[in-house]
């Protein structure tokens, strides 16, 4: 990518220079995945977040055609508030910055550009996976596919219920794309501590992370990601019992009314959130929090390191 197409912040170049940790934030969450105006009040406590550990937020986005790699002020507020602003994957960036467009990033967009800029860390709510009833409508994130020859350390909170989260674990395996639990032996389902899939790594400090992204350089190989699940706490998870009815119920629903494709994603999260009177959604928060307050964590002993 020419340099004219990558603007970075100050504040984030001098991170880099002085090997100062920095955490890689998406933008998608504040353009498109929150009301405003709490969108941006989320997106200010998020960094907020990072700096509070130490590290230096770098929130990611495409304005006028330019990829910024930390955002100030007056940007954040932009990308908050304009409707202009549109949702951009990976395979979106090229005609986005060629037509000199404005754009929210998604984790394929964030991790792209943030491993581009040599950032290591990234945190984010849930990665995309395999949707339900593949084998009909072969549905399946970019996320993955990018993930597999990107080096960067993702933290999240594993992916989201409706999706297929057996196959995607699959997929990430086919794809070699390494996942640790975070405190935990069992795959996140986002809403839920636990989707009920076992991880067959299991990490406890961000030291033990840090290790394993060293041990990653030192192998060398495909440069795949790392992702490290981190389950949302007990106490601020969707209460388990109410996730399974509702989400039963917008899966049937959703069957019955003959929605497909890219329409099932935004049904299915908009159902939940006004089933359970928004606690899906603050169980959302609540696991975004703990993922940027560990990736912070989690750069911090990377550039220890």
């Amino acid at each position: 990518m020419p340099d004219t197409a990558l603007l970075m912040s100050e504040e984030v170049r001098e991170a880099l220079e002085r090997r100062s940790p920095v955490v890689a934030l998406e933008s998608t969450i504040i353009a498109h995945g929150l009301p405003r105006p709490r969108n941006l009040r989320v997106a200010e406590e998020l960094e907020e977040v990072v700096r509070t550990v130490g590290a230096v937020p770098a929130t990611i986005a495409v304005l006028d055609g330019r990829a910024h790699i930390g955002l100030d002020k007056a940007q954040l507020e932009r990308v908050a508030n304009d409707d202009s602003v549109r949702k951009l994957g990976h395979r979106d960036l090229a005609p986005a910055l060629a037509a000199g467009a404005s754009g929210a990033t998604t984790v394929s967009a964030t991790a792209f550009l943030a491993a581009r800029a040599g950032l290591r860390v990234f945190a984010t709510g849930g990665l995309g996976g395999v949707h339900r009833e593949w084998t009909e409508t072969q549905d399946e994130s970019a996320d993955l596919a990018l993930l597999a020859r990107t080096r960067i350390t993702v933290v999240c909170a594993g992916v989201k219920s409706i999706l297929d989260v057996p196959a995607t674990l699959q997929r990430l395996e086919t794809l070699g794309v390494g996942v640790l639990g975070y405190g935990t032996g069992h795959f996140p389902g986002f809403y839920l501590r636990s989707s009920g899939e076992p991880v067959d790594w299991t990490v406890r400090t961000p030291g033990e992370v840090a290790a394993v992204m060293r041990a990653q350089d030192a192998l060398g190989g495909p440069e795949a990601a790392l992702v490290v699940a981190n389950p949302v706490p007990e106490a601020e998870q969707l209460d388990p019992a109410l996730h399974d009815r509702v989400l039963a119920e917008a899966l049937e629903e959703c069957g019955q009314r003959g929605i497909a494709g890219q329409g099932v994603t935004p049904f299915l999260l908009d159902y939940l959130a006004r089933k359970t009177d928004g606690a899906s959604l603050e169980a959302n928060l609540a696991a975004v929090r703990g993922n940027v307050r560990l990736a912070a964590r989690i750069s911090a002993a990377w550039a220890q390191a």
